[in-house]
């Protein structure tokens, strides 16, 4: 199973510091996390870099936003993605920023030398101009009317209505978004990197170096015909300033994918690697990067022409990879789908992702779908009840009846060769980032673990006289296999690993050392591993995931509806369509776990109710069972993370315990109609 050792340099696509990460992120930094470990875990010089995609208007207007300077906004966004990163168990050689010495160096190295080479232009230009902040504007921050379909708050470059795509200019009614001001035509002398140069290089590149669909994909935009690449813009502009040119900065696109090559500098600085051994034009390291489907003619046209530009070598491969959809869907944040990378670590194990994410990658470019439902049975069934369930069923036996000792020999060494020589068949499958078909191999593996030990039966075995042995021999056998599948796992549920690393009592895993299985030897007390997903869970990450409009506390999250400043008028129609009925309290409890919430049965005479309502620092909830209240009936139900709402109460104040309920007169009755 030994394969010669290789030198590797891996990358993923660098996350933009305007944000959060969020799980559609994931999977690409999930995806490449698994190929370095798989390549790691085999004994090969695997290095993996990345850094913060710093610079851009974006990034300089949402500094100016918060009042701070570009420089603290990346600092503090740096951060949070690399907690994130290490939440997720993604594990860096180095993660760097473009804002720093060595990308500033290295992309001036690399402009200057495409300019004295004749590569790069120069020629004026008009653009759209925003009169009151005084700068030019991208397409993205300009809106306008679409000027095909007519829709209204379309960007700059395309229709998110109809799909069309078109220049600024001929947006109707176009407006900055910055300001809000009507922009004006002006020109400007830009720089034009000349890709026509490297037409022809870059016909066979991208066919030697891309899935098949991108190389497709690529021969249409080739056919069409290569433009010079703008890559120049004008102050103001958080970035790096052109050397000779006061007033014009790199594209953020022209400095973003030299951060990788900055960050394996910085990590080359600080371990005394040799950085030309990567990136010199002689070069005998892998280099891969992996990317989203949305960045390619970045990453197989404008980059590997850059560096053949100035002598530098071209990536071995370019990976892509589809985008991330919930249960069929675009990641949304009214439906709490748009799932932050720190709120799903608040509420679910992170390995529970990276399997399923796993369980899903294939080799090419197809998007991916997180399907919540399918999610929770793969994890329950897979992890939890095939893969630690080896371990469970034998470990106990092991630790009571033998000091924690196995067996001195492999009672079936067949089997045990049956599992090692299924490594190359999954390693495969790796190698090629077939993900899906590695965990389904490791899952069949599973299966034959879990049938042994159901044939074999040593809860029985241990009943019997005289055949003490015969059940260490079979619970060691069952965890040797497990030895086996977690070493195969291991990519993908690192964390897990190095539980099974301290239980087992055995050094890092390495692919190699499963060859012979651990006789005469002794194992530590086993602790449960894996616990199943709960949909409680889940809602509750949904829930904190929603963007909600409500901002009172009263009915940010409550269910009570509470009255604040006038609010716009709304037509009487829309208001006829509010069902309000009167409703008896029927009972109102605490609510485990809630600072704000009361849980109330409320009888609509005939129909019971269950509501969750925002009033709890306002009322006892003995005073209340029995008090007539009125209620929004027709409100959808709600799922919340104590349950599900199914309207809501009418309540009045400024919230806190100046908060009252309404209470209709004597008389009314359960099920009224509120006129």
């Amino acid at each position: 199973m030994s394969q010669e050792n290789r030198t590797i340099l891996v990358t993923s696509a660098l996350p933009y510091a305007n944000g959060p990460i969020h799980i559609g992120h994931l999977v690409e930094y999930i995806q490449t996390d698994i190929w370095v470990r798989f390549q790691k875990l085999r004994g090969h010089d695997c290095t993996y870099v990345c850094a913060d995609d710093a610079h851009g208007t974006p990034i300089m207007l949402r500094a100016q936003q918060e009042g701070i300077t570009p420089e603290a906004l990346i600092a503090r966004v740096a951060d949070e993605h690399q907690a994130d990163f290490a939440g997720f168990g993604v594990d860096f050689d180095n993660y760097h920023s473009t804002h720093s010495t060595e990308n500033r160096s290295l992309a001036e190295h690399i402009y200057l030398t495409l300019r004295d080479d004749g590569h790069i232009a120069r020629r004026t230009i008009s653009q759209f101009f925003d009169p009151e902040k005084e700068m030019f504007l991208p397409d993205r921050f300009i809106k306008g009317t679409c000027p095909r379909c007519g829709a209204d708050d379309q960007y700059g470059d395309n229709c998110e209505v109809c799909g069309a795509t078109y220049d600024a200019g001929e947006l109707k009614n176009p407006r900055s978004v910055v300001s809000g001001a009507t922009p004006v035509r002006k020109d400007s002398e830009h720089y034009f990197f000349k890709l026509t140069d490297f037409e022809e290089m870059l016909r066979a590149y991208v066919r030697e170096s891309t899935q098949p669909e991108v190389a497709n994909k690529m021969d249409e935009w080739l056919s069409t015909g290569l433009h010079d690449w703008d890559i120049s813009r004008d102050a103001p502009y958080f970035g790096f300033e052109i050397p000779d040119a006061p007033g014009k900065y790199f594209y953020v696109w022209l400095d973003a994918p030299i951060g990788y090559m900055a960050s394996c500098r910085h990590y080359c600085d600080r371990t005394g690697r040799d950085f030309d051994a990567w990136w010199g034009k002689d070069s005998r390291a892998e280099l891969y990067h992996f990317i989203g489907k949305d960045i390619l003619r970045f990453h197989t046209l404008f980059w590997p022409a850059m560096l053949h530009g100035t002598g530098y070598r071209m990536p071995t491969a370019v990976f892509a990879h589809g985008f991330l959809t919930v249960d069929g869907q675009k990641m949304s944040k009214s439906r709490g789908t748009f799932i932050k990378a720190s709120t799903w670590l608040e509420h679910l194990n992170p390995e529970y992702l990276r399997y399923y994410f796993a369980a899903k990658l294939g080799s090419g470019v197809d998007d991916i779908d997180l399907n919540l439902e399918d999610f929770v049975l793969r994890v329950n069934s897979d992890l939890v009840g095939k893969v630690v369930n080896i371990a469970s069923r034998c470990a106990g036996f092991i630790n009571k009846r033998f000091d924690g000792m196995l067996a001195d020999s492999c009672s079936e060494p067949a089997l045990y060769r049956e599992f090692v020589a299924a490594g190359d068949d999954i390693a495969t499958a790796y190698e090629q980032r077939a993900y899906g078909q590695a965990v389904r191999r490791i899952m069949a593996l599973a299966d034959r673990a879990n049938q042994y030990i159901d044939t074999n039966k040593p809860w029985v075995l241990a009943k019997e006289a005289g055949r003490e042995q015969d059940v260490q021999a079979v619970c060691s056998t069952g965890l040797n296999l497990f030895r086996v599948l977690l070493t195969y796992l291991q990519p993908i549920l690192p964390a897990m690993a190095a539980e099974v690393e301290a239980f087992l009592n055995i050094p890092e895993m390495r692919w190699s050392n499963i060859e012979s299985p651990l006789t005469g030897h002794r194992i530590d007390n086993f602790k449960p591993l894996m616990t199943r997903v709960e949909q409680e869970k889940i809602d509750a990450m949904l829930e904190d995931s929603k963007e909600h409009l409500e901002k009172s506390p009263a009915t940010a999250s409550s269910g009570a509806l509470a009255a604040d400043p006038i609010a716009d008028t709304v037509a009487f129609e829309d208001f006829a369509k509010l069902d309000l009925r009167i409703a008896r309290i029927a009972r109102a409890e605490h609510v485990e776990g809630a600072d704000k919430l009361l849980q109330l049965t409320l009888d609509l005479g005939g129909e019971s109710r269950n509501v969750f309502a925002g009033i709890k620092s306002a009322y006892d909830p003995a005073a209340l069972e029995g008090k007539l209240t009125v209620m929004v009936a027709n409100l959808a139900p709600r799922k919340m993370r104590f349950g599900v709402s199914e309207g809501m109460v009418l309540a009045a104040g400024p919230g806190g315990n100046e908060l009252f309920i309404l209470h209709p007169d004597d008389g009314a009755q359960p099920g009224m109609r509120v006129k």
